[in-house]
């Protein structure tokens, strides 16, 4: 099956940030790979505020190439938000996402097109052999638990950017609006049909990664209230648990105080203040906890945009 000459058959979405050491080699070896697979496409590279000479390599490579369409944002809005753009701008019947690292290989988009003319809706990829440090293999691992649980989305592998969508999948998620969302999990609430196959993964050579402690940690916490009311409803359990809890303390003191008179009394207060400050510290959580979610609807009611297009670069195009 191919497209339309007008109207390519694969839209490949790549966000970019500070990758100028990448992107020669990515731009060669995703171009030889497309071409290999004899279907017309379309490359999409999302240039996310680098600050770099990600943005020069860029226009100079759309500038000459016909199939690169560069989208360029007036700063850094992140991953996410940068496949969004290239989502709204892709044309093809099956788009699909890579990172700009070479993590990923580019020749495996092979794999998940064969999938996805098998009849899919999604195909996502669980990497295999990772090269990543073992901190970060047992930092994924824990995310994709604690997210699988969350969402209620059963996937194999949520880090891993290297997926196809379905076109009509891909106008369904650019219909949703929200701020804070995670692709992966989302395109899979829409889908019909949702498969994964195993793809390879290359140690990162070149430049650094992007997603720090930090941002895992802000990255799952995203997830957990994005997608899901299990952190309101766990702490909710934990009230309860805490009030019965608090009750049971409360007899035992006034029992010890009934018969073994004022002395025991006063020997229990520490244990009094414990307990105090532990429900003090479960009470400020669930303010905070309460706080995240009236913060999210207050970033949702305002209706800003995702992102801002500074600019876009296709063939033809002076690349000074």
């Amino acid at each position: 099956m191919r497209g339309h000459m007008s109207e390519p058959y694969l839209s490949i979405v790549v966000p970019v940030f500070n990758e100028e050491e990448s992107l020669p080699e990515l731009l060669a070896r995703l171009a030889a790979a497309l071409q290999a697979l004899t279907r017309s496409y379309e490359i999409l590279l999302v240039n996310d505020g680098s600050r770099d000479g990600s943005l020069a390599i860029l226009r100079e490579a759309a500038a000459q190439d016909p199939h690169l369409i560069v989208i360029d944002f007036n700063r850094n809005y992140g991953q996410h938000s940068a496949i969004f753009a290239g989502f709204e701008a892709a044309r093809g019947e099956i788009i699909v996402t890579l990172d700009a690292d070479l993590q990923n290989p580019p020749e495996e988009i092979g794999k998940l097109v064969a999938k996805m003319e098998e009849g899919f809706d999604v195909v996502g990829s669980v990497r295999i052999k990772r090269q990543d440090p073992f901190f970060r293999r047992l930092a994924s691992r824990l995310v994709n638990r604690v997210t699988s649980m969350a969402t209620g989305v059963h996937l194999s592998d949520y880090g891993c950017m290297l997926r196809a969508y379905r076109s009509g999948v891909v106008k369904t998620l650019c219909q949703s609006k929200e701020i804070s969302t995670f692709i992966p999990v989302l395109a899979d609430m829409f889908a019909g049909r949702v498969t994964e196959v195993p793809v390879a993964h290359a140690e990162r050579l070149k430049g650094q990664s992007k997603y720090s402690l930090w941002k895992l940690v802000r990255l799952q916490f995203d997830l957990m209230t994005s997608f899901s009311l299990w952190p309101l409803r766990t702490t909710m359990a934990v009230g309860v648990m805490t009030a019965l809890a608090s009750m049971v303390v409360a007899l035992v003191l006034i029992a010890g105080r009934i018969i073994k008179g004022h002395e025991w009394a006063v020997s229990g207060v520490f244990t009094l203040f414990a307990v105090l400050f532990f429900f003090v510290g479960v009470l400020f959580f669930a303010l905070g906890l309460l706080g995240e979610y009236v913060g999210r609807i207050y970033l949702e009611v305002r209706h800003r945009p995702r992102y801002v297009v500074r600019q876009v670069f296709r063939s033809g195009q002076d690349p000074r």
